[in-house]
C-alpha cells in the first residue's frame, strides 16, 4: 500500500548546471509533508521517467533554466505515455516564455511555474491536483 504522503520526483534535465532553485523547491515540498526524490543534475528524459517509475511518484517536477524545455519536456511526456504513466502530474519550473508554456500545457504538462512563482503556490497546486487516497 502506498504511503499517504504525496511522492514527488524533482529533476534537473539537460546540461543546465544550476540546481539551487530545484533544491529550494525540494526542501519546500518536504517541509510541506511531501516525500521528495531529487535526481540531481544532468538527467536525461529516460533517466527521469525510469526513476519516476521505480519510485512510484505521483508528481514529476522538472527544473529547466537552459532553454531546452521544448526538446526535453515533449520527450518526457512521450516516455510517460509509452509506459502508461498518464496519471503522473508533470510540472515545469524555470525560465519558460509564455508562448512555450502554453505549448507545454497542450502536451499535458499540468502547470508551468515561471520566475516569481511562490513556494506556497507550488505546494498548493500539487496538493489540489493530486488525488488523496484513504
Amino acid at each position: 500500500m502506498r504511503d499517504q504522503r504525496i511522492r514527488v520526483l524533482v529533476a534537473k534535465p539537460g546540461l543546465d548546471g544550476h540546481d539551487r532553485g530545484a533544491k529550494v523547491i525540494a526542501r519546500a515540498l518536504r517541509d510541506a509533508g511531501m516525500e521528495v526524490i531529487y535526481t540531481g543534475l544532468r538527467q536525461t528524459p529516460e533517466m527521469i521517467v525510469n526513476a519516476a517509475l521505480q519510485e512510484d511518484v505521483q508528481v514529476i517536477g522538472l527544473s529547466i533554466l537552459s532553454g531546452a524545455h521544448n526538446t526535453i519536456v515533449p520527450r518526457v511526456m512521450e516516455l510517460l505515455k509509452e509506459r502508461h504513466m498518464d496519471d503522473v502530474l508533470v510540472l515545469v519550473g524555470g525560465i519558460v516564455p509564455d508562448e512555450d508554456a502554453a505549448n507545454l500545457k497542450r502536451l499535458g504538462v499540468a502547470a508551468v511555474f515561471q520566475p516569481g512563482s511562490s513556494l506556497e503556490e507550488i505546494v498548493e497546486f500539487i496538493r489540489h491536483s493530486v488525488p488523496q487516497t484513504a
